[in-house]
């Protein structure tokens, strides 16, 4: 069989588990009642070197630029069966941290990115508005120069890490006359006057991520906050669409592997009629199923990483990727609990906050309505 992991990505996989089983589960039970992740566990994470590894050495990360590492921290936070608490990892890893290191300046690199890689300075993005969903050009949060500073005005919603963030990158419109350049980037940061949070809000999975509101009433802003160049988020956004999208199907590759692994174990020793429910024609036909799902997706996912590190993975393959991983992780949960019967609807097991956890990966980083619009664009031209 073979693999795109080295000895080093296995080295690192192995003290992340170790990380995960030591700092994170104990917790993750409580953080699931609190909606909420301590906020000092990023600091942790950080600690170990498990934040900002493609942070350049010199701001304190680990300077390796290599997905697979990142591919690692999200099969082991699935397999762990962590929840939204992990979310809040991926997202820093994953989504957010890259526009900071591809964007800030000098003087910002400087005095963002040492934290960043920390875990000191949680990050998060705002972009989803009440009312806007995928529709950036939509976006009504606007932000006016006066003198060195932006006055930002407007609200997000659905925002991950919206609790625990420090640094909020902000879609704003700071040229009311609209087009392609009237949206830039604004870094907000915790504490600032008009920034306020909104309450937790309460979903049906993902319990331990803070998913929040967002609001800003006449938030100064520092010019020296600007993202990059002014009037350019339309050109900054799609810079790390791929990494977002294939990091959210890689995440249901995993979490998929980790349904049929509680599966297997629990239809091995659960009794019906006298039988062990593995030995029902069902229910092996219904594994088989699932195994060989995840048996042709994973090649897949590990081609579009190899592509990803290359530089070559494209809008409409990572498109896929995001697409099939997410709906193979509602399929294959859906399936495994039907298999544990009542059982799977208690909590005692992980497979119902599996279930329940997984049906967002269908909705967010683009809805698979959207997927299948890149790819049918890609297919046509």
């Amino acid at each position: 069989m073979t693999t795109i992991y080295d000895e080093t990505h296995e080295m690192f996989r192995s003290s992340f588990q170790s990380f995960v089983a030591s700092e994170l589960l104990p917790h993750s039970e409580a953080w699931e009642r609190d909606g909420i992740m301590d906020h000092a566990m990023f600091a942790e994470a950080g600690k170990h070197g498990f934040l900002g590894m493609a942070v350049p050495e010199a701001h304190g990360g680990g300077g390796i630029d290599d997905y697979r590492f990142n591919a690692v921290i999200s099969e082991v936070l699935a397999g762990a069966g962590l929840g939204g608490a992990g979310l809040g990892f991926t997202l820093h890893n994953d989504i957010t941290t890259p526009y900071f290191i591809e964007y800030c300046n000098e003087e910002q690199q400087q005095r963002w990115l040492p934290g960043i890689a920390s875990g000191e300075l949680v990050t998060a993005i705002a972009m989803t508005e009440p009312g806007t969903g995928s529709d950036l050009q939509s976006i009504a949060t606007h932000a006016t120069l006066d003198g060195d500073e932006y006055v930002l005005n407007g609200s997000k919603t659905f925002i991950t890490n919206g609790l625990n963030s420090d640094l909020i990158i902000v879609v704003a419109r700071t040229n009311p006359e609209g087009g392609r350049n009237s949206m830039s980037l604004l870094v907000v940061e915790r504490g600032m006057d008009g920034f306020e949070r909104g309450q937790n809000i309460e979903k049906i999975g993902q319990h331990s991520q803070d998913t929040a509101e967002l609001f800003f009433t006449d938030v100064r802003v520092p010019k020296a906050n600007l993202l990059g160049e002014v009037g350019r988020a339309f050109d900054y956004l799609p810079f790390n669409h791929a990494q977002e999208r294939l990091s959210i199907g890689l995440y249901g590759l995993a979490a998929a592997e980790a349904a049929l692994d509680w599966t297997v174990d629990y239809v091995k020793e659960r009794k019906a009629f006298g039988s062990p429910i593995a030995s029902f024609q069902n229910t092996k036909f219904e594994l088989a199923d699932v195994a060989t799902e995840i048996a042709v997706t994973r090649p897949f996912m590990e081609q579009c990483i190899a592509e990803l590190n290359a530089g070559e993975l494209t809008a409409a393959k990572a498109a896929q990727a995001k697409l099939w991983g997410s709906e193979l992780q509602g399929r294959a949960t859906d399936r495994c609990l039907q298999l544990f019967g009542g059982y799977g609807y208690t909590t005692e097991y992980p497979i119902s906050r599996a279930w329940t956890d997984a049906r967002i990966s269908r909705i967010y980083g683009g809805t698979s309505e959207i997927m299948k619009t890149i790819i049918a664009k890609d297919v046509l031209a």
